[in-house]
């Protein structure tokens, strides 16, 4: 979508109902790292998807605790991840309209990526952590609920989010949560390829690759969940 600065920011806007007071924000968290590597002096939105992220998790995570004083500890975190797991985020981005919003480098834009399930997410989370910098918690917290109100009642965790599954099988006896990094990222901006570990009781347990960050992680995940799947099986019986 080519349109200038103005439409651009009229338009998202209108999709948030958000007026920012400092636009430089909304076309940041609007930018895909594709379009900054090819751009001098443009930051893409990857700190803000970064703080989005946190801000978003919190918000959905108070909520929860607060509305749902029923629930146990575990299941409070099954409802928080169903209702931030990223195919929720790429498929509320996507209703919004904003695919067609984000700027991004040409090789991307050519491949369809304003279209891809991790971009969409990304961007999202980004104008998250946008709100949350312009206009504050309670305008972030308004706009996150708008958003996310429908996928926070009973709303299981999908099956396709193995990092859950993961996490509620090591924390079975008391165990610590586990953990990921990124080992290594290769690609162009609009093609990157990363490489992510899951860290189980301080090593790590599984590894994988994907289109996102978040893609990876998964990866290792089920990559993890397969170790140890498999070290069970093959356990001898006590």
């Amino acid at each position: 979508m080519n349109v200038d600065r103005e439409t651009r920011i009229a338009k998202a806007e209108g999709l948030l109902g958000v007026h920012f007071d400092d636009t430089g924000l909304l076309i940041e968290a609007l930018t895909h790292p594709s379009y900054a590597s090819e751009n001098e002096d443009v930051v893409g939105y990857d700190r803000l998807e970064f703080l989005g992220d946190s801000v978003m998790g919190f918000i959905v995570a108070d909520h929860l605790f607060r509305e749902r004083a029923d629930l146990p500890e575990g299941m409070l975190t099954r409802l928080k991840i169903g209702a931030v797991a990223g195919e929720v985020l790429a498929v509320v981005a996507e209703g919004l309209g904003l695919g067609p919003l984000i700027r991004m480098g040409k090789g991307a834009a050519r491949s369809g990526s304003h279209n891809r399930s991790s971009v969409l997410e990304n961007c999202l989370e980004a104008l998250i952590g946008a709100v949350y910098i312009d206009q504050g918690l309670d305008t972030a917290r308004s706009l996150v609920m708008r958003l996310l109100s429908e996928y926070l009642n009973d709303t299981p965790v999908p099956p396709s989010d193995p990092k859950s599954a993961l996490q509620e099988l090591v924390q079975i006896d008391g165990g610590m949560p586990p953990s990921y990094r990124i080992v290594s990222t290769t690609g162009p901006p609009h093609d990157r390829i990363f490489v992510a570990e899951a860290i189980v009781h301080g090593r790590p347990l599984g590894t994988g690759t994907g289109p996102s960050k978040k893609e990876a992680e998964k990866a290792a995940a089920s990559d993890a969940l397969n170790a140890l799947n498999t070290d069970e099986a093959t356990s001898p019986d006590e």
